[in-house]
């Protein structure tokens, strides 16, 4: 089973309001945990994950023997290379408090971390999903400047659910469950895995890139904001992009493909 649930676009019983990490509060267990987990994703994410993803690790502060310390690892490198930081939420916000986040350049993350027998399925994100999942990747501008425009978008018709709606399903096949076209060490083309979702999950790892069953289709705005997308199982399908600056380029065409559909 996969080991998220879409959190983003769910709303919540918690409301937003600023809050620290709290990170003397993680115990001996906990940082066990986390290096547990790193170190799973860690032997068999190098080949398969995007070459900025893996440049991203190192260069915003990750370690596998330590809960990432948002405002003293990750923040201070983060600001200087795109401009974006981690903040800390309690659980599931709801849409608008999490667009405004990002609209802001502040990425969402909750600080509390699974249990050893929560290791493959969680009803909801953890902080390891959030943070190892994502936070490598906001180190790379034109990746993270396509998530403020998404955003900004999103706020436009925060009170429409079918734009909502729509928007989710591109973001759900392509920050969560995205894959990238990228030249391996011969310059030859190869999948590689930048969706946050697929980078935090063992399982998945393996099956977005080398299941048989599974559709890898073309990156394609009008098919993704019409497309469904599962939450309590692997995926059966992905979206390949082959830069991400596509994803940036395609800014306007998904505005203007959202609002025809909305009047559609």
């Amino acid at each position: 089973m996969r080991q998220l649930r879409f959190h983003s676009f769910t709303l919540s019983l918690f409301r937003f309001s600023p809050m620290h990490q709290s990170y003397s509060h993680y115990t001996a267990e906990d940082q066990a945990m986390w290096t547990m987990l790193f170190r799973r994703q860690m032997t068999q994410l190098p080949g398969m994950a995007s070459e900025a993803y893996l440049a991203g690790i190192p260069a915003t502060g990750f370690r596998e023997d330590r809960i990432p310390d948002f405002a003293q690892d990750i923040n201070p490198r983060l600001r200087a290379l795109t401009g974006w930081q981690v903040v800390s939420v309690p659980g599931l916000i709801d849409n608008r408090q999490f667009f405004e986040l990002m609209a802001n350049r502040n990425f969402p993350a909750t600080t509390w971390l699974r249990r050893r027998d929560q290791l493959d399925y969680l009803p909801e994100p953890d902080m390891f999903h959030d943070t190892f999942g994502h936070v490598p990747l906001l180190s790379n501008q034109a990746f993270c400047d396509f998530l403020a425009s998404l955003s900004r978008i999103a706020l436009n018709h925060i009170d429409s659910e079918d734009a909502i709606a729509m928007i989710s399903r591109l973001y759900w096949y392509t920050v969560e469950f995205g894959l990238i076209r990228e030249a391996d060490d011969a310059g030859q083309p190869q999948l590689r895995i930048y969706g946050g979702g697929i980078l935090s999950s063992a399982g998945e790892t393996s099956h977005s890139l080398y299941d048989t069953q599974v559709q890898r289709r073309p990156y394609d705005v009008d098919t993704l904001l019409q497309t469904p997308y599962v939450i309590d199982r692997f995926q059966e399908q992905y979206f390949v992009v082959d830069t991400y600056e596509q994803l940036y380029r395609s800014v306007p065409e998904i505005e203007a493909r959202l609002d025809a559909l909305l009047v559609s």
